[in-house]
């Protein structure tokens, strides 16, 4: 790869050190196929990881694995601190209030999930059920559309959503109409996966709580990007999942409001959620041990915890400067493409480092196996979003997605391998 060719868009200010932080990511050494570096493009489906997570996950299972919170021996109260500190790091990273507040899932699927059926087994105010109203947005990821979907059937509540805009962005002209009085919950997205349109949050939880409803928020294209601040956000709920920030999988978050973490039931019950069992009754812990049924995801939690660091070190201020410079000049790139159209948000405004397209009438399966043949990954299909591909009648896109290891050469890349794949389908 090389620098931007002369002629080309020029390069806006803010782009990190990529040759330096690509040293923390062995993966991005590799050559695939016939000896092609990688250039890996694909960070909207999963991050790669540095070395400061993988040897952190290698040293608790090497020196310090047991089981959590129960044992007495040093074992397992290494492996109890480890885990309880990464919940201290994930709080602090988005400005929890409380450490309390911070519940660990196996992913952010699991997060909504567990809001969706505490609400569907709640008492009042909480609960959802005929009569009552559920709000989802047309751009949301099927972890935030069929949780909802299942709840209103199981309750008979009514599911409503906010539709799209031409340019990909929510129609909220009608806000007052889809957000009533019988509203219980409104779920959605902050930053899309397949438009990357950026939600305005704060129109959105402001009519929310007005009527009495609930807010919860999928973070999970946008914790990893940019600095998040729960507080600020005045959500209820914020999900979003490690394997999207440098960590590994197995392991999500669900932050909740203290007050309501206590109201509400559990989801899954076994051990470690209860505080007294009979034979004829159970008691349960407090938050957030409440929702954390059985053996945790402890060494995916130290991942997190290192990830969280590593992402602290560089700075989010900086990773979202970075991004937005590299989303600018992809979006100035891409527009030099015959035939190609960006579906979603065509500025860098408002918008994540996620961009979906499609190019003319080739298939999005046929670029990207083309693109994979140059040693390019990229993530083709509706990216569990199929609503938003029937929004506006494709099939399926192409999606190129950056992070913070991202450098303009890729960009490049991706512009001549495109031009590659249109020669090769004439």
């Amino acid at each position: 790869m090389t620098e931007p060719r002369a002629g080309r868009p020029g390069l806006p200010a803010g782009l990190l050190d990529t040759e330096a932080i690509r040293k923390d990511f062995p993966i991005l050494d590799r050559v695939v196929h016939d000896g092609t570096r990688l250039v890996y493009l694909d960070n909207a489906a999963s991050s790669q990881k540095p070395r400061q997570v993988l040897d952190a996950m290698n040293t608790y299972y090497e020196r310090h694995h047991a089981n959590v919170h129960r044992g007495v021996h040093v074992l397992a109260e290494e492996a109890t601190e480890l885990y309880e500190g990464a919940r201290d790091k994930v709080a602090a990273f988005i400005n929890a209030p409380s450490r309390d507040e911070v519940i660990f899932t196996k992913n952010a699927s699991e997060s909504l999930n567990l809001v969706a059926n505490m609400l569907g087994w709640a008492d009042e105010p909480y609960r959802v059920d005929s009569g009552t109203e559920i709000v989802i947005t047309e751009m949301e990821h099927h972890s935030n559309i069929v949780p909802w979907q299942l709840l209103a059937q199981r309750t008979g509540a009514q599911l409503k959503w906010f539709g799209l805009t031409d340019e990909g962005r929510l129609d909220l002209s009608n806000i007052d109409q889809i957000i009533t009085e019988r509203t219980k919950i409104v779920s959605f997205v902050l930053v899309s996966n397949i438009l990357g349109t950026h939600n305005p949050v704060r129109e959105i939880v402001r009519r929310a709580h007005e009527v009495g409803a609930l807010v919860l928020i999928d973070a999970s294209q946008a914790v990893p990007h940019a600095t998040l601040d729960v507080q600020d956000l005045g959500a209820d709920f914020v999900a979003f999942t490690g394997h999207k920030m440098c960590g590994p999988t197995g392991i999500g978050v669900l932050w909740g409001r203290q007050e309501l973490l206590e109201d509400l039931p559990p989801f899954l019950g076994g051990g470690e959620m209860i505080e007294t069992v009979s034979m004829h009754s159970s008691t349960y812990a407090p938050a957030p041990h409440k929702f954390e049924a059985g053996t945790p995801p402890i060494a995916q939690a130290v991942g997190l915890g290192a990830a969280v660091d590593y992402l602290s070190g560089i700075g989010m201020d900086r990773i979202a400067a970075h991004e937005h410079a590299l989303t600018e000049y992809a979006l100035a790139r891409l527009a030099e493409v015959p035939d190609l159209r960006i579906i979603g948000p065509r500025t860098a405004e408002d918008r994540g480092a996620a961009i979906s397209f499609t190019l003319g009438d080739i298939h999005p399966h046929d670029v990207g196996q083309v693109l994979d043949e140059r040693g390019i990954a990229v993530r083709v299909g509706h990216h569990c979003a199929r609503p938003v591909c029937l929004r506006y009648g494709i099939p399926a896109t192409t999606r190129a997605s950056f992070y913070l290891y991202t450098s303009p050469a890729e960009v490049d890349a991706l512009i001549e391998g495109l031009e590659y794949v249109r020669g090769f389908f004439g």
